[in-house]
C-alpha cells in the first residue's frame, strides 16, 4: 500500500492555488516553497525506493518546472505488524 502526502516547509499559509507560502514572502500565484512529498508504505527494497525517488522526483519537476533539487521525498516504512485495514493487521494477511 502507498500513500501519499505532499506539502511545503514551512508551512505558514497557503497561497492561491493551494500552495504553502514561507512566512517572509508574498503570496502569490506560484509558490517558491520547496515541495516535501512523504510516502508512507511497507518495506521495501532499497533499488525499488531509489526508482521511485526518482519518478516522484520528476513528476514535481514536470507538473511545477521546478528543479529537481527543490525536491524532499521522504519514505516512512511500516512494518507489516504495525499497521492494518478492515480490523487486521496486515501482518496477519
Amino acid at each position: 500500500m502507498l500513500i501519499a502526502a505532499v506539502g511545503n516547509c514551512p508551512l505558514v499559509g497557503r497561497a492561491a492555488g493551494g500552495g504553502l507560502v514561507p512566512p517572509n514572502r508574498k503570496r502569490t500565484r506560484r509558490s517558491s516553497a520547496m515541495p516535501i512529498v512523504t510516502i508512507q508504505q511497507g518495506p521495501r527494497d532499497t533499488e525499488l525506493k531509489r526508482d521511485l525517488v526518482r519518478r516522484v522526483t520528476d513528476a514535481f519537476v514536470d507538473a511545477y518546472r521546478i528543479p529537481a533539487e527543490t525536491v524532499q521525498v521522504w519514505i516512512h516504512e511500516v512494518p507489516a505488524d504495525s499497521w492494518g485495514a478492515a480490523g487486521t493487521l496486515t501482518a496477519d494477511r
